[in-house]
Parts: structure tokens; sequence; C-alpha cells
């Protein structure tokens, strides 16, 4: 599987937060962060959004880093990704990816 699959299978190379990182686009940063504060609910800043990928070794937004249920599970369980739990199909918490984004669950499937 590709490095740049996140746990819960979103494409890191699509993200615009890792793009923003990997170009050091500060404008690109400064669209993600206003786009991120209006759908989470959260104060989310330009700084904020230095991310290298889910499951690479490198920098990470504050909520992958440390607050993405999904990411902590995964870990937690020692997978690769939600793609490697029995439970998958059923996990309400992946589910909140997954009922959103289709492409996400396929990028798990064998």
């Amino acid at each position: 599987m590709k490095d740049l699959i996140s746990c819960c299978g979103l494409d890191c190379e699509t993200c615009e937060a890792r793009i923003a990182t990997q170009n050091d686009d500060q404008a690109l940063r400064e669209k993600v962060a206003k786009e991120w504060t209006e759908m989470n609910q959260v104060e989310i800043t330009p700084d904020m959004i230095n991310c290298d990928g889910c499951r690479v070794d490198g920098r990470k937004t504050p909520f992958c880093n440390s607050m993405c249920e999904i990411r902590q599970c995964v870990m937690g369980k020692k997978y690769g990704t939600c793609g490697d739990c029995a439970q998958m199909e059923t996990c309400e918490t992946v589910a909140s990816i997954h009922g959103h984004n289709e492409d996400a669950k396929k990028n798990l499937l064998p």
C-alpha cells in the first residue's frame, strides 16, 4: 500500500495541507486554515498547516498528530491502516470518513 494513503484511506498526495507543506506555499496554508476553521468550528491557523503525511515520518498538523481518533486507534493497534482491521466495515469512527469519501474506503481494500 502506498505510504501516502492515510490510516483512514484518504490520499495524502492530494491533501492541500501536504501540498502547501511540500511547496512551502503560504497562500495555500492560509486557504486551508480558513476552510478547516469553518469546517471544524475551531480556530486553525496557517502555522498549523504543516504535514508530510499521516503515516510517514515528519511533520503533522496538530489534529493529525494527536487528536485524530482514527490515527490513534490504528497506531494503538499497531496496524498500517484501518484496512488491516477486521472491524473496519462496522467501525463507526472510520465511517465518518468513508461515508463522505468512497475513494478513501477503496484505497484500503486489497
